[in-house]
């Protein structure tokens, strides 16, 4: 990509980029071009000029600005109504500034242009702009994408879902501001903590570039590492758990519902359940039932266990802990949803 792409540098303020670009066009000379090497085949408007437009503009006496055309396919970026009025009159040149980048900023610059003059961008035509941006940059921002086609940052959130699934096409987005975030920080880690691994001496910037994160943050996932630790943090991995859970968690489930409670309120269901003769005569059964007494013991010992495990192993203990928290809440789902069937079926 030339220098005018934005992909070259993922750290790039994306409006600054898109200002750059408007600021090349600027500086290009006006030349007169002869109509008919023009192409305007590649316009955000998917039902092409309004004629309407194009017959007032040819009418009228003004003098028009120059079109913007990019210079390698010679396609129209932004004066489509402009070119036909000239048609229209009967000439066979028309002013011109080139651009000369990427044509898919070629694109960018034909939707930004025809939201700030002229015959607005329908609705329709705003949407299909998204889609088309989503497939250049994946990495750019809703936020930048919405500032670009005059859709909330909200729709282009749902757009890039649609396309892309839960976890969308880039592991990182580019903001307004230019900085560069990991769509989910644990991601980040994660992926630092791979390319760390792959190649051991590459340097800070470089890992944290390729991931979507800071130099000082690759810093911490390389010195986990060395010490045998998670690259994510107790804390960070939680966070993304409890975030995932949310988004996946069936709508009114029971487990869903239900309100964490007190061991005085577990106790007498843990009793119950002992005195079951199919729980009590059986090898799963009393498996089940030893896990729950742990659990208990672990309930009832919280203090002293948060005041004496060594420090040196709360990392790994807390790991297992909310790991096996996850594990057993799957399968808490799994009987929730299988009772359902069950009764279901007996109806």
């Amino acid at each position: 990509m030339s220098s005018a792409g934005l992909t070259e540098d993922p750290a790039c303020d994306v409006l600054a980029h898109i200002a750059k670009c408007q600021q090349s066009v600027a500086r290009s000379p006006v030349v007169k071009v002869p109509i008919a090497t023009l192409v305007a085949d590649d316009s955000p408007r998917a039902a092409g000029e309004d004629n309407d437009h194009a017959k007032a503009l040819a009418e009228s006496e003004r003098a028009y600005p120059p079109i913007m055309v990019h210079r390698r396919t010679m396609r129209v970026i932004d004066g489509g109504h402009r070119l036909r009025a000239a048609q229209l009159r009967g000439h066979t040149h028309i002013a011109v500034r080139f651009f000369d980048g990427e044509q898919e900023d070629a694109f960018v610059l034909s939707v930004v242009a025809n939201a700030d003059h002229g015959m607005p961008l329908s609705r329709a035509d705003r949407l299909a702009a998204v889609n088309r941006i989503l497939g250049f940059y994946p990495e750019w921002s809703d936020r930048a994408i919405a500032s670009v086609t005059g859709l909330s940052a909200r729709k282009v959130a749902e757009m890039r879902r649609h396309r892309t699934g839960a976890h969308g096409d880039s592991v990182v987005r580019v903001g307004m501001d230019g900085r560069v975030r990991p769509v989910n920080r644990a991601q980040g880690r994660e992926l630092a903590g791979e390319l760390i691994k792959a190649n051991p001496e590459a340097s800070l910037r470089q890992i944290a570039k390729a991931a979507g994160i800071s130099p000082a943050t690759v810093a911490d996932v390389r010195n986990r590492l060395r010490q045998g630790y998670d690259p994510v943090p107790v804390r960070l991995r939680k966070e993304t758990v409890r975030r995932e859970q949310e988004a996946h968690k069936p709508a009114g489930g029971s487990v869903a519902r239900r309100r964490t409670r007190s061991l005085d309120e577990l106790t007498p269901i843990f009793d119950a359940l002992c005195k079951d003769p199919s729980l009590r005569f059986s090898e799963t059964g009393r498996i089940v039932l030893r896990l729950f007494d742990s659990c208990a013991a672990v309930t009832r010992e919280r203090s002293r266990i948060l005041d004496n495990v060594p420090a040196h192993c709360r990392e790994q203990v807390a790991e297992l802990l909310l790991s096996y928290a996850e594990i057993w809440q799957n399968l808490a789902m799994e009987l929730s949803e299988g009772q359902r069937v069950v009764s279901r079926q007996a109806i």
